[in-house]
């Protein structure tokens, strides 16, 4: 136990002129009774008072005794303290107000990225662009989510800047994809502009040829810049959210983007024009300008609201040495990721080979389905007629994807509930206090307690009431399903797209392709959401307990080293929030390759020449979707589930798999 403070006992002196009285301090006129007075220090109220006179020459501090200076230097340490629970305001719940400021960055990524999907292609065919040249553009996404993602992510997590780590490239990516789509949506106007400056015709061939490959370099520009939002969005969530409320954050920004997607269908359903005119004289325009100022306020309130933890508390930055140095450290951090996160991006491998295809082709199987109707009804067709058929077709398919997005964000808001969380929230034993603060010895109640922290209480119902979020989200627990966790729900949500899947061999109408669609919005909606909470509730837990938040099992060697930071992946830096991010998007992206030379050649073996009816070769890709689905569920099968550790006395694990 430290020392107890020392007592004051006052005695007062009989005589103003005492022998001990100093010839410094002479009595004072008018005063009958000596200045000083005589104090005694004792431990406690049993002890023999140590009588001293002071007064205003006394020293202001007693000498120590040696015992006093053995007791002050006993610092606990985090890690051996029995009564340690963690830094409760770096760890304490967040409110969903919070979640939703945190994750409302991901609105306006959303909204950008499906202008830029849905209606990039009708826009670059309007500039001249042929086919053929449109497949080589879009290949910019894979390749960008897979050499973008991963540089930013160790970009940032070197960055010591004081406003954080992930907030310099989100605002940065942010300005970027802003610019990017303006200057996409003015290509023509633009270069068209600067080369009649010179006399150029505009309506020659150099100068639509020149539009045309503008208009492709800035499509490329755009998505390295949302690659670099998205990356920091989602390490920013990693960083901020408690490792208790990582998949409540998660699921939060999957309902940002289902809002985001939703908006985005209905607009471009919408004569936009006619209604801002002066955004812009096209659809297009009017988009990217709208999307544009969303993008503005929610990346804004986001930033401005939520902030990080200064990160030049955190050591010196790994020294970066170029391009090569780069790759190199990738090719380490994968080797060395850790083993939990490995088999997440194992899955997302094989999950994602099987949904490019239906991404990409949805709209077109739909429009195949139309059109066989509409032959049945006039086999006799002329060429306009199929065009216009057809067209009609891929607007039927769009609105069978603004179903998919409501059932999308319905199921992102319902599933959280029925799901009960992986981790509950951190509680202090028996409810008392918590250490909080690292205090001196010449602190106020810097000797309180065990060590050089102020105490705390972690309990504030006393002082403040329950907000109507948090006694609903204490009656939804009724709600849920205590035998399914969040990894057999991804398990059944492969299950379920491969089913789907397979149903489209019973499928001959539009009504129900549009409902197969829309059910298909189920396990999309676990796809997004799973594999990120996983991945950001080990991070987060490794982090915390790197940090001392969190107390390994002293019987878990393995813990133990993370703990300490002696394991493979801390000495490579492969359990940054940055790097497993970027390394996990690789995983989703590299797939699109494997998915788009796999669906080529079934479309070379079934397609069928336009406007003849009976073509499947679109539903044979899907189908090929859902065997890859098949297998990520057996590899979801091996991704671990967090056990019940009755030791651990911050974060409570909920069950054993």
């Amino acid at each position: 136990m430290p020392p107890k403070r020392p007592t004051l006992v006052s005695t007062s002196t009989s005589s103003p002129h005492s022998s001990l009285m100093s010839p410094l301090f002479p009595p004072r006129p008018g005063l009958d009774a000596d200045p000083r007075k005589n104090v005694s220090f004792r431990r406690n109220s049993n002890d023999p008072p140590m009588e001293q006179i002071i007064s205003e020459a006394s020293p202001l501090m007693r000498p120590r005794l040696s015992e006093d200076m053995d007791e002050l230097h006993k610092v606990i340490s985090p890690i051996d303290s029995e009564d340690w629970q963690g830094d409760y305001d770096q760890d304490e719940t967040k409110s969903s107000f919070f979640l939703f400021l945190l994750t409302l960055g991901g609105l306006g990524l959303q909204i950008g990225w499906s202008v830029e999907t849905s209606n990039g292609s009708p826009y670059l065919l309007s500039l001249g662009l042929s086919k053929s040249m449109l497949a080589l553009v879009w290949i910019a996404g894979p390749l960008s989510g897979a050499l973008v993602q991963p540089y930013v992510g160790m970009k940032s997590d070197n960055c010591r800047i004081s406003w954080g780590k992930r907030r310099p490239f989100i605002v940065g990516g942010a300005a970027a994809t802003i610019v990017s789509l303006m200057v996409l949506a003015w290509a023509a106007e633009l270069m068209g502009g600067f080369l009649g400056i010179f006399g150029a015709d505009r309506e020659g061939e150099f100068v639509k040829t020149s539009i045309m490959l503008f208009a492709v370099l800035f499509v490329y520009v755009l998505d390295f810049a949302i690659n670099v939002i998205q990356a920091g969005i989602r390490a920013y969530i990693v960083d901020v959210a408690p490792t208790h409320q990582q998949e409540a954050a998660n699921a939060w920004m999957i309902r940002a983007s289902g809002v985001g997607n939703i908006l985005g269908y209905l607009a471009g359903k919408a004569d936009l024009p006619r209604y801002f005119p002066f955004f812009g004289s096209s659809q297009f325009k009017v988009l990217c300008a709208i999307a544009c100022i969303i993008m503005a306020i929610t990346v804004g309130i986001s930033c401005v609201c939520v902030s990080e933890r200064d990160p030049s508390f955190e050591g010196p930055p790994t020294p970066q040495e170029g391009l090569l140095h780069f790759f190199s450290s990738l090719a380490r951090s994968v080797r060395s990721l850790p083993l939990q996160i490995k088999k997440v991006c194992q899955v997302q491998f094989l999950a994602w080979i099987g949904w490019f295809p239906f991404l990409f082709y949805i709209t077109t199987y739909i429009g195949d389905l139309y059109f066989d109707q509409e032959y049945e009804k006039n086999p006799n067709m002329t060429d306009d007629q199929i065009t216009d058929v057809l067209e009609e077709g891929t607007r039927v398919g769009t609105g069978a994807l603004l179903i998919f997005a409501v059932t999308t964000f319905a199921a992102s808001v319902v599933l959280p509930f029925i799901i009960p969380p992986t981790y509950t929230a951190p509680k202090a034993a028996g409810g008392a206090t918590t250490p909080m603060t690292p205090m001196t010895p010449g602190t106020p109640g810097g000797l309180a307690g065990s060590g050089y922290f102020s105490l705390k209480e972690t309990s504030r119902s006393s002082r403040h009431s329950k907000s109507l979020l948090a006694r609903l989200a204490e009656y939804s627990t009724v709600f849920q399903i205590q035998s399914l966790t969040l990894r057999r729900g991804w398990f059944i949500s492969h299950l379920m797209f491969a089913a789907l899947m397979v149903a489209t061999f019973f499928v001959r109408g539009t009504t129900s392709a549009t409902v197969l669609v829309g059910l298909i919005g189920i396990p999309w909606a676990l796809t997004n959401w799973a594999p990120f909470a996983l991945l950001s509730s080990e991070i987060s837990k490794r982090d915390s307990m790197r940090r001392g938040l969190l107390r390994p099992d002293p019987s878990d060697r393995e813990a133990s080293r993370i703990a300490a930071g002696e394991d493979d992946a801390a000495e490579t830096g492969a359990d940054q929030a940055g790097v497993i991010l970027g390394i996990h998007n690789v995983a989703i992206a590299a797939p699109q390759v494997i998915a788009t030379l796999f669906s080529s050649v079934i479309f070379r073996l079934l397609q069928k020449p336009r406007g003849t009816p009976g073509d499947n070769s679109v539903a044979w890709v899907l189908r090929f979707g859902g065997c890859c689905a098949l297998v990520a569920a057996w590899l979801t099968l091996r991704v671990a589930e967090e056990k019940e550790d009755a030791d651990e006395p911050i974060y409570r694990r909920r069950r054993p798999s």
